[in-house]
C-alpha cells in the first residue's frame, strides 16, 4: 500500500509540474522557415533588422499609407492592443512595412505610423528590396490601376506576423482579430510561452 501511495504522489507531482501548451487565438506558425529577417530603413535613414528589436514581442504588418481600409484599421487595432497591455505595452514593437516605397517617402511613412501611436515604426526599402522581403514573408501585393493616369491602389495580404522576444516567428494574426485576443496572445509570448 505504501508503494502505491508513493507512486500516486510521484505521478501527481509529475503532472503538476507540466505546463499547459499555449492556447493562442491567432494561428500558431512556430517553426516556419520564412519571415526570419528583413533589412529595411526607418524614416531617419537607419538600417533596421529584426534583431534590433530583440527582447520585445514584435508585430509586423505590410501595407501602404494610402490604403483606404485594411491598413488604418489594423494600426488602430494595434493601438488598442497596446492600451490593453498596460505596462507591458513597452515590451511590444509594432512595425509597419510599406509595400509602396514610391509614394511612401520617409517623411510620409513617419507621419503616418506615428499618427496611430508614437512607438510604431515604419520601414521601407527600394522596389527590389520590398519585393524580396514580401516574398520572404509570403506577402502578396499587386498594383491596381486607378481611375486616372498615374494613380493606383495595392491589393495586399492582410495578416500580421508576431515574433516572440527571442526573435522567433510565432503567430499569424488575422485581419479583424479582436484587440483583446491579440493582447492575450502577446502576453503569452512575453511570458515565454
Amino acid at each position: 500500500m505504501k508503494i502505491l501511495s508513493t507512486l500516486i504522489v510521484c505521478i501527481t507531482l509529475l503532472f503538476a509540474g507540466c505546463s499547459q501548451p499555449p492556447t493562442f487565438k491567432s494561428t500558431d506558425i512556430s517553426g516556419s522557415d520564412w519571415g526570419k529577417d528583413f533589412a529595411l530603413t526607418d524614416p531617419q535613414g537607419q538600417a533596421r533588422r529584426l534583431a534590433d528589436f530583440k527582447g520585445k514581442a514584435v508585430v509586423v504588418f505590410f501595407g501602404y499609407t494610402q490604403c483606404p481600409d485594411v491598413c488604418p484599421t489594423t494600426l488602430l487595432s494595434m493601438r488598442e492592443v497596446l492600451n490593453r497591455l498596460g505596462n507591458d505595452a513597452g515590451r511590444v514593437q509594432v512595425i509597419f512595412v510599406t509595400l509602396d516605397p514610391a509614394r511612401d517617402t520617409p517623411q510620409v511613412l513617419r507621419e503616418y505610423v506615428t499618427a496611430f501611436h508614437p512607438s510604431f515604426v515604419g520601414l521601407r526599402g527600394d522596389e527590389a528590396t520590398t519585393a524580396a522581403v514580401a516574398r520572404d514573408f509570403k506577402v502578396f501585393y499587386a498594383k491596381q490601376a486607378g481611375s486616372t493616369a498615374g494613380t493606383y491602389s495595392l491589393d495586399h495580404s492582410t495578416g500580421s506576423y508576431a515574433y516572440d522576444p527571442e526573435g522567433r516567428l510565432r503567430l499569424l494574426i488575422r485581419h479583424g482579430e479582436t484587440p483583446d485576443n491579440v493582447a492575450s496572445d502577446l502576453r503569452q509570448l512575453l511570458a515565454g510561452k
